[in-house]
C-alpha cells in the first residue's frame, strides 16, 4: 500500500503576532506528535520566498531598491507568481510524496494585505489564487489573533519592511481582513496575546482535534 497524501498546514496573522516563534514550536513538536505517518518528512517553508525564485521576489516585494517599488497590481501579480512557483516546486511535490508542509503564510495573506489593505478587486484575487494554487487549499489554517496595537508594540524599533511601513490605517484594514477570513474560511483562531507556551499548547490542541477527522 502506498503512503497517504500529505497535509498542508498554514500559519497566518499580522506581523508581530508571533508566527515565526510558533512556527518553530510547531516544527519541533509535529514530528514527535504521532500525527505524521511513519516515513513522512516535515517541510517548513514560507511565502513569499519558499523557492529560489520566491527569494528574489521577496526581496523585491519587501525591500525593493530605491524608486523600484511595485505598484499595487504589480505587487499582487508578484505574490501570485511566488505562490505558483511555491506550489509547483515545493508544496505539491511534498504532498504527493506523503510529506507534511508547514507554511508561514499562504493565500489568506494575499487577500488580507492586497484585498483588504490595498482595496484591490477581491474577485480578481480569488481567481489568481485559483490559478496559482491549481485549486490546492490548506488542510488547516491557524490564525494567530493579536490586537494590532500589541503587534506594533512587539515590533518595537526594528526596521520595517515595505508592508509594515504602510501605516496604521493600512494595517487596520489588513487586521480586519484576517478576522473576516478566519470566519468565512473556517480557520482555527488562536488568541496570541498569551505566554509563548500557552499559545503553542493551544495550537497543538487544535491540531490534534482537527487531525482526528483525518483518520481513515
Amino acid at each position: 500500500m502506498g503512503r497517504s497524501k500529505g497535509r498542508l498546514l498554514v500559519l497566518e496573522g499580522i506581523d508581530g503576532c508571533g508566527k515565526t516563534t510558533q512556527l518553530q514550536q510547531l516544527s519541533s513538536w509535529l514530528p514527535t506528535s504521532g500525527l505524521m505517518p511513519a516515513g513522512s518528512q516535515l517541510i517548513v517553508t514560507r511565502e513569499p520566498g519558499g523557492t529560489a525564485l520566491g527569494t528574489s521576489l521577496r526581496e523585491l516585494l519587501l525591500h525593493p531598491p530605491q524608486d523600484a517599488d511595485p505598484g499595487p497590481t504589480a505587487e499582487l501579480l508578484m505574490y501570485a507568481a511566488d505562490r505558483a512557483q511555491h506550489v509547483d516546486r515545493v508544496i505539491q511535490p511534498a504532498l504527493e510524496r506523503g510529506d507534511w508542509v508547514l507554511s508561514d503564510r499562504f493565500t489568506g495573506s494575499t487577500m488580507a494585505y492586497q484585498g483588504y489593505g490595498r482595496s484591490l478587486d477581491r474577485v480578481l484575487i480569488t481567481e489568481l489564487e485559483r490559478i496559482a494554487t491549481r485549486g490546492l487549499s490548506p488542510d488547516m489554517t491557524i490564525w494567530l489573533d493579536l490586537p494590532l496595537e500589541l503587534s506594533v508594540q512587539r515590533r518595537g524599533s526594528r526596521e520595517e519592511d515595505r508592508m509594515e511601513a504602510e501605516g496604521f490605517a493600512f494595517l487596520e484594514r489588513v487586521a480586519k481582513g484576517f478576522s473576516d477570513l478566519a470566519k468565512t474560511r473556517g480557520w482555527v483562531s488562536v488568541v496570541a496575546d498569551r505566554p509563548l507556551l500557552e499559545v503553542a499548547e493551544a495550537i497543538q490542541t487544535a491540531l490534534l482535534t482537527r487531525a482526528a477527522a483525518w483518520q481513515p
